[in-house]
């Protein structure tokens, strides 16, 4: 599917295009709608306006006069994507004079239109938006463009996207934007200094690999966007349940999302020096696959003992990151599928994120709370870190008591970052176990928006 199926060129709206009002459950009859039978006969099939309830309206000749979406306390325009699977085929607009974020709800709309079908096609026609003159097309069209392309990588099995895949993946993002791309591959990264990702990588039949972009002004703010991209995770030697391992083709989320808010950076312009840094790796188990108790050194000349081969992800980061960090940019982002004990405390949909700039942090958490595109500050609290002791090593890549998990990670991919004028770290999901208004179940771009708007107000446009 493409986005040109659910959403209507830009222009003028379809003659036979048909409106949908938005009311919130405690509005239905304060004028939200104007259309006096609408509102009859919302009354008299006691439509309550629950949030993503959809209500035809009739129009007396046999066919459709509009559609009403219920949005409960008003507090979330994103269960507009609800109608992209109820509407009837057909193009379909939002009545200007509404309640709510008609941007937000165009968005909802067509995050909730997507589908994956790589591997079977999609059945039947779908309903189409058309935006109204108001809106910016090109944002929102940008905007749902990269959460699915986030949400197809991370889609994709390891069998069609394994470290090679997020090469290609990366290169078809970089090529019409004209961002260069170098990529350092197998032995190559013993012989230019990241021990770390090769070490995780090798056992691999697809070589592990840096793959490095580029693009922007060179005397512009210098920022970095690094991204986990582990292609498939078994948990090497350590290897997971399972039921553990059932859906690691997403431990590359943090590639995807990397990948899909650097095409929106360099879209919208950002005056920025974007560098893109993605450590592709896969997690194998093979006779050359590292092991519990090995120790490497690290790009930085820290030496890592190994308590866990299943915390491989800080691992690659940590060489990524230092490589970051010795141009010393304006800001440093790592997105990351990192740890389990992310999810423990704050379930699959609120990502947890880290960052030592109290100014950024405070832009982001606005940003997440106005996109409606959910992020949780935690602290990087340093006491915690004499848990990544080891007896034989600088430090190990896990604690030996569990706790606090998701933070102790955080705090070892800090020990790599020094130069930089700030550092911020996104513990995230990327996949969504229950299908929602505007995301069926499946991958899942999470904190690309919030970061997005972040960005644009810390560097402004070109």
């Amino acid at each position: 599917m493409m986005l040109e199926d659910v959403l209507a060129p830009a222009g003028r709206r379809p003659a036979n295009a048909r409106p949908v009002w938005i009311v919130a459950a405690d509005s239905l009859k304060s004028g939200a709608i104007a259309d006096g039978a609408a509102v009859a006969w919302a009354e008299q099939t006691g439509f309550k306006a629950a949030a993503g309830e959809v209500l035809v309206v009739p129009d007396g000749k046999g066919g459709i006069a509009g559609v009403v979406l219920g949005t409960g306390d008003g507090d979330d325009p994103m269960v507009a994507g609800a109608l992209a699977r109820k509407l009837p085929a057909g193009d379909w607009y939002f009545e200007a004079a509404q309640e709510g974020d008609l941007r937000l709800a165009s968005l909802g709309f067509l995050l909730g239109a997507y589908r994956f079908t790589r591997y079977r096609k999609s059945s039947g026609e779908t309903p189409r938006l058309v935006l109204g003159a108001s809106l910016d097309r090109e944002e929102i069209a940008a905007l749902a463009e990269a959460v699915w392309l986030a949400r197809d990588l991370v889609n994709t099995p390891a069998n069609d996207l394994g470290p090679d895949g997020i090469e290609a993946a990366a290169k078809a993002l970089a090529a019409p934007r004209k961002m260069t791309v170098k990529v350092i591959k197998g032995p190559d990264l013993l012989k230019q200094n990241f021990p770390l990702i090769h070490a995780v990588g090798r056992a691999s039949d697809q070589a592990p690999r840096l793959i490095d972009m580029r693009w922007g002004k060179r005397d512009a703010p210098r920022l970095t966007l690094v991204g986990k991209g582990v292609a498939f995770d078994t948990g090497g030697l350590d290897i997971k349940p399972p039921s553990g391992m059932r859906n690691m083709k997403k431990d590359m989320g943090g590639a995807a999302n990397v990948l899909a808010l650097a095409g929106l950076i360099v879209d919208m312009k950002l005056d920025v020096r974007l560098r893109v840094l993605i450590p592709a790796v896969e997690n194998s188990i093979a006779g050359n696959a590292f092991r519990p108790g090995d120790i490497f050194p690290s790009r930085k000349g820290l030496t890592v003992e190994i308590g866990n081969t299943d915390a491989e992800g800080r691992l690659i980061l940590a060489d990524a990151l230092t490589l970051a960090d010795e141009e010393k940019p304006d800001l440093i982002i790592d997105m990351a599928t990192l740890t389990g004990a992310a999810r423990v405390a704050l379930g699959p949909d609120l990502p947890p994120f880290y960052t030592t700039d109290e100014e950024f942090a405070s832009a982001l958490a606005e940003a997440a709370h106005l996109e409606h595109d959910p992020l949780w500050r935690m602290p990087l609290w340093a006491p915690y870190a004499k848990g990544l002791s080891s007896p034989v090593a600088d430090l190990c890549n896990i604690t030996s008591d569990g706790m606090a998990g998701s933070v102790t990670a955080a705090l070892f991919l800090q020990r790599f970052v020094s130069e930089a004028k700030a550092w911020a770290h996104l513990d995230i999901f990327a996949w969504s176990p229950v299908a929602k208004p505007h995301a069926p179940v499946g991958g899942e771009a999470q904190g690309i928006r919030a970061l997005l708007v972040a960005l644009k107000e810390r560097y402004g446009a070109a």
